[in-house]
């Protein structure tokens, strides 16, 4: 039996806007929120905040970045409401459509990640220098002095990534931790890290 299913779906976080309950019927909510009322906006996170989440959730693995998605959503419907067209689906599918694209925004984020950690990994490798050039050195050298002022657990988990060669699940298992946390340690990690170096380059 998978055990995921088990699984209670964390609820998202409050909003930055106050949610205040009315009580239209969706195409009137929907028409009311094209045009600019802000309350409807609050009502649309309180109907659908919870199946948006989940989908983020289920898609990602990841609470922070469900609940980052989740607000990403909606600030989408609002800035983009102009663009809703009642006689294409209904609201609720509208936003589920949003949904699925801010879901695979995040998808190819990740992927650029994990792109940066073995390009980071392949500076971190420890290779013979002979007839290396120097700016190569220089690059490994600021790499490696850059991971050192990472927290311990970024620094386990991204050396664990470039030295070992190990998986983000591989790392979980090694290190006894959940998957979501080895997640987020390598995703702070790395953006840490990867702003640190471009503070370098520009200096």
């Amino acid at each position: 039996m998978n055990q995921q299913q088990d699984v209670t779906v964390p609820s998202p976080a409050e909003p930055l806007w106050a949610p205040a309950e009315v009580s239209y019927e969706d195409e009137e909510l929907a028409r009311r929120l094209v045009a600019g009322e802000e309350r409807c906006l609050a009502e649309a996170y309180r109907r659908w905040s919870t199946l948006v989440h989940t989908l983020a959730w289920r898609s990602l693995g990841d609470l922070r970045e469900a609940e980052d998605v989740t607000q990403q959503v909606f600030l989408a419907v609002w800035r983009g409401r102009g663009g809703f067209r009642p006689e294409r689906g209904t609201l609720s599918s509208w936003i589920v459509g949003i949904t699925r694209r801010r879901i695979a925004d995040a998808l190819s984020a990740r992927t650029r990640r994990t792109d940066l950690v073995a390009a980071a990994g392949a500076s971190l490798a420890i290779a013979d220098p002979s007839g290396e050039c120097p700016e190569a050195a220089v690059d490994r050298v600021l790499v490696q002095h850059e991971l050192t002022r990472l927290p311990v657990a970024q620094q386990r988990v991204l050396r664990l990534a470039f030295y070992a060669d190990l998986t983000q699940t591989q790392i979980a298992e090694h290190t006894g931790w959940p998957l979501g946390t080895v997640k987020s340690h390598a995703r702070r990690g790395l953006h840490q890290l990867r702003r640190c170096l471009e503070e370098q380059a520009t200096a």
